[in-house]
């Protein structure tokens, strides 16, 4: 097993048991024990858990977002074949408001190179697409950083996404539902998201199938404001369903 794979593993036992030992983690993984403190300790930096003796339990508490560095260890084969239908929907020429997270992220790895002007409002995908050859545009925005997430936020980012006008505008998802619409964990967040909306021809949602059902508590607008949905298998088929029947366009990968 990889160290990647192993981290992955553990910070899906934590989150979903609350709490683990060292010794229910070395037998979950196959690793050594000394191994196994060691991730904890990697995983405890990263923010993704709280190192206690003996183990480690979950850093979050009810309702609170996942931090980045758990959530890029989290269904990943599902967001990359995500970014890939993502970037096929988006034609060469065009320019691209890039919203944050991890999904998009794997969605910049996809454009970095190809003849597309983008807006990445997370310092992340900044950095994937900050050397890319020509024939890619990168747009750089104001704002401030969110601490330990990268996203890009406040009146700087709110005034450079006025100034502009796109063709597509790629939305990443704390929640989505064909009821609720999108919500964001984040108040700041969540003006943001309003704000690509507003600035774009039209919105494609990237959302994992962990997504679909689910509410946060800040709310961005209505299912309506998107054009298209690009989930996985995983997704209920429910929900599914109520999109396609509002008329948004979905797409399973």
């Amino acid at each position: 097993m990889s160290n990647a794979d192993r981290h992955r593993l553990i910070a899906q036992a934590v989150r979903d048991s609350g709490s683990v030992t060292v010794l229910e983690l070395a037998e979950l993984t196959g690793a050594s024990e000394m191994t196994i403190r060691r991730d904890l300790d990697t995983l405890a930096a990263q923010g993704v858990l709280e190192r206690v003796r003996g183990g480690a339990r979950t850093a979050l508490l009810r309702g609170e977002e996942p931090p980045f560095a758990l959530r890029a260890h989290e269904a990943v084969d599902a967001k990359r074949r995500i970014a890939a239908e993502v970037a096929a929907l988006i034609g060469d020429g065009e320019t691209v408001l890039l919203d944050s997270g991890t999904t998009c992220l794997e969605v910049a790895r996809l454009l970095r190179g190809r003849p597309v002007a983008v807006m990445p409002l997370s310092l992340q995908a900044i950095r994937v697409l900050g050397d890319s050859p020509t024939p890619t545009t990168l747009l750089v925005p104001g704002g401030q950083p969110r601490a330990a997430e990268g996203a890009l936020t406040g009146p700087l980012t709110l005034a450079s996404l006025s100034a502009l006008r796109f063709d597509t505008a790629v939305l990443g998802c704390c929640g989505l539902t064909a009821a609720d619409g999108l919500t964001a964990y984040d108040l700041d967040d969540a003006a943001v998201k309003k704000a690509i909306i507003a600035s774009s021809r039209r919105s494609i949602a990237a959302a994992d199938g962990s997504k679909l059902g689910h509410t946060a508590h800040a709310h961005v607008g209505p299912s309506t404001l998107l054009h298209t949905l690009v989930t996985d298998t995983t997704a209920p088929p429910d929900e599914v369903a109520a999109f396609e029947g509002l008329g948004t366009v979905v797409k399973t990968v």
